[in-house]
């Protein structure tokens, strides 16, 4: 059995976004927002809702539940500022809210809060396809 951890990062991304494209929908404004603060273009790929999403899943597969604010330093960067030094800022929230939301109704995501532990977990559709998908890249 292969594990999405086995293939590399981009292209089970690839995969699972080719599947996710039948699961979700990117937002209108996609087209014009940037993914963050330290960013100075949108994305050049048209694609790259899809892309975000499945990387969000394959994230939250590999680091139990997790929240906005997680996500939001997992995708942040470096800020540049000019003459000044470098900074750290985090990634755009509403991007990944959405994202996550999306997820959540396809099915592929779940909320849980006990205790101590908040944020959304991955069902198992959700590995299901992401397992799915490492087991396509494999056979390659």
């Amino acid at each position: 059995m292969v594990l999405p951890t086995d293939i590399k990062p981009q292209e089970l991304a690839r995969e699972v976004a080719n599947t996710l494209k039948e699961k979700i929908t990117a937002p209108k404004w996609s087209v014009f927002v940037k993914t963050g603060m330290h960013k100075e273009r949108p994305p050049l790929e048209k694609d790259w809702w899809y892309i975000r999403a499945a990387s969000v899943l394959r994230t939250i597969y590999r680091s139990g539940p997790v929240g906005v604010s997680k996500l939001r330093s997992k995708y942040g960067g470096s800020k540049n500022r000019g003459v000044k030094p470098h900074v750290f800022t985090k990634a755009s929230g509403s991007i990944l809210r959405k994202i996550l939301q999306q997820l959540e109704t396809a099915g592929l995501l779940a909320k849980v809060k006990d205790g101590v532990h908040k944020g959304r977990i991955i069902t198992p559709a959700g590995v299901s396809l992401l397992a799915k998908a490492a087991a396509r890249i494999k056979a390659r």
